[in-house]
């Protein structure tokens, strides 16, 4: 089998990448396999906790695909086993471990997603209960033995709730050598990861050398900023855009951010080369390519991924529609009230455009609200019959009747 030229993976594969360990390594096994036609295994581990995925995790699902453009081979693993134990990565508590049932649906619910970014030929789907469900007790005692408490309470979420007398239980210590193990049974030559999985990957690390195996390469991905730019990108924070939502959705959340973002989108979330990149920035900083149109190319590049490229374009011209033209959106929400004649703020909160009365007297005198394309200043009352009513991006059609 062939495969590009070293420098040429090295640099196409370190690209949006946080840290590497070692790239020397990386590097002469890279090397060896040009020499031997044997591809490197790649392996990232999922623990199936939600059914969905959202842009944060395809971060490392598109590194995990510039490994397969090189012409290597990626283990997408399902942690079966480890969802069970809960990852208490990045808790100040324990997290509730999950149920069998969970698992089993959340991980076909995976599978169905993650090959609109990988190639399901140089794909391989394990299951991590394959070695670790048939493991006797006397088994996991002797994996046991070939770490110490003290490196595990080096770890940062460990050694924090140690100090603050957070209770630790015994099954979140024999997580990281349950997916350390993982390492030594997948043959491993690189194990990738977020950032916060780092003390994880090196005790997969450390077991390799202690089963007498070649120790695998780290390579982590940085966590994405959710659409603030601040916070982690997490449904529970709402930040998030989903790769099932569709392509009017998705194209919208994307608009929303911010410029200095869209740089940072554009290196994790696409396939772009740093000097592509670089290219975009350089037409911006002169002027020649305004910052809308790069958005707006890099929302199409992204929905194209998840969808199509017609949709994306679609979706693309929609928004414009509704954007630059001021035009009623095609999924305009429709509300029906009764109660005509009734004030403006009575109608913005039954309509869900307020949260209280006094939250639309404020929007109303703010000049947020519009009524069929009119600017609204005051407090006025609604007549029988239909209205377009637009507070900020918010949309509906409205059809009072009395």
């Amino acid at each position: 089998m062939s495969f590009p030229a070293v420098d040429e993976q090295l640099t196409y594969l370190r690209k949006g990448l946080a840290e590497l360990i070692r790239e020397e390594d990386l590097r002469e096994r890279l090397t060896q396999a040009a020499k031997t036609g044997r591809p490197l295994r790649v392996k990232a581990g999922f623990d199936p906790t939600a059914p969905d995925l959202h842009l944060g995790h395809t971060v490392l699902l598109r590194k995990m695909k510039h490994f397969q453009d090189c012409g290597h081979q990626v283990i997408f693993l399902i942690g079966a086993m480890t969802g069970l134990i809960g990852d208490p990565t990045g808790r100040n508590a324990t997290r509730p471990p999950m149920t069998r049932e969970e698992i089993d649906a959340n991980a076909e619910t995976y599978k169905q997603q993650v090959f609109h970014i990988l190639d399901p030929e140089k794909t391989e789907v394990r299951f991590n209960s394959e070695w670790l469900e048939p493991m006797r007790f006397e088994d996991v005692i002797k994996l046991c033995s070939h770490y110490t408490i003290a490196r595990l309470i080096e770890r940062d979420d460990f050694s924090k709730r140690f100090k603050d007398n957070v209770p630790i239980l015994m099954h979140e210590l024999i997580y990281p050598l349950a997916q350390g193990y993982d390492s030594v049974a997948l043959k491993s030559d690189v194990e990738m990861g977020g950032t916060d999985q780092k003390f994880n990957l090196l005790v997969g690390r450390e077991l390799q050398r202690t089963f007498n195996q070649p120790p695998q390469i780290v390579a982590t991905v940085p966590l994405l900023e959710g659409l603030d730019g601040v916070e982690k990108m997490s449904k529970s924070k709402g930040n998030y855009v989903g790769i099932t939502e569709s392509p009017e959705v998705m194209v919208k959340k994307l608009m929303s951010i911010s410029d200095d973002l869209m740089q940072r989108y554009w290196e994790l979330l696409t396939d772009k080369s740093v000097s592509d990149i670089n290219a975009i920035k350089a037409k911006i900083a002169a002027g020649e390519l305004h910052p809308r149109q790069a958005k707006l190319d890099l929302a199409a590049a992204i929905v194209t991924d998840f969808h199509s490229a017609g949709d994306a374009s679609r979706a693309v011209d929609e928004w414009l529609r509704v954007v630059s033209q001021g035009e009623v959106p095609a999924d305009i929400a429709t509300i029906e009230l009764t109660g005509a004649p009734l004030r403006i703020d009575k109608v913005l909160v039954r309509a869900t455009l307020a949260d209280s009365g006094s939250d639309a007297q404020r929007k109303v005198k703010g000049g947020s609200v519009e009524i069929g394309g009119a600017r609204v200043g005051d407090i006025v009352t609604l007549q029988k019959g239909e209205y377009i009513i637009r507070v900020g991006k918010l949309w509906r059609r409205v059809i009072l009747q009395e």
